[in-house]
């Protein structure tokens, strides 16, 4: 037995972290807990960068990050069946894991525990549901999806 944050519990204790250091008077911040909390900008005056990082640890994509979060959800990051490589995305329609469309979904938005939550979903949803759910949420960016199949299809940038 195992208990992780994995859900939308990173990306809510990311944003009650970055509200706690931007009532302390720091402005400028990334926090980090497996889901990324960007506010204000880099010393240099530059936006935060974010890397989308692949099952065997290389860099996907860059995200800039300025008053933004970002999530990413990988159904086989993290296995509850290691010998039979089920991931820990349960679909709620079969009641089992998931997600076998998609091995890497990120997703951007002004709160963490909100693109956490769509990173999560999409992993289960078909391209058109995504696309639908993106309409209904114009805050929410897709920025990397990838098919299992290791096609990388870039998101919507605005």
């Amino acid at each position: 037995m195992a208990f992780t944050l994995n859900g939308i519990a990173q990306g809510y204790i990311a944003d009650r972290i970055a509200q706690l250091l931007t009532e302390a008077g720091l402005m400028d911040h990334r926090v980090d807990m497996g889901e990324i909390v960007a506010t204000g900008r880099r010393p240099e005056g530059r936006a935060w960068q974010a890397g989308v990082g692949g099952m065997s640890g290389q860099v996907m994509r860059r995200v800039a990050l300025s008053g933004r979060a970002l999530a990413t959800s990988a159904p086989q990051g993290t296995l509850i069946d290691p010998v039979g490589g089920l991931g820990h995305i349960i679909d709620p329609s079969v009641g089992r894991p998931g997600g076998g469309r998609w091995s890497t979904v990120s997703v951007s938005a002004p709160i963490a525990a909100f693109a956490d939550g769509l990173s999560t979903a999409f992993c289960l949803m078909p391209p058109d549901a995504i696309s639908r759910a993106l309409a209904a949420y114009l805050q929410a960016r897709l920025e990397l999806l990838v098919g299992n199949d290791r096609n990388r299809r870039g998101g919507r940038t605005s």
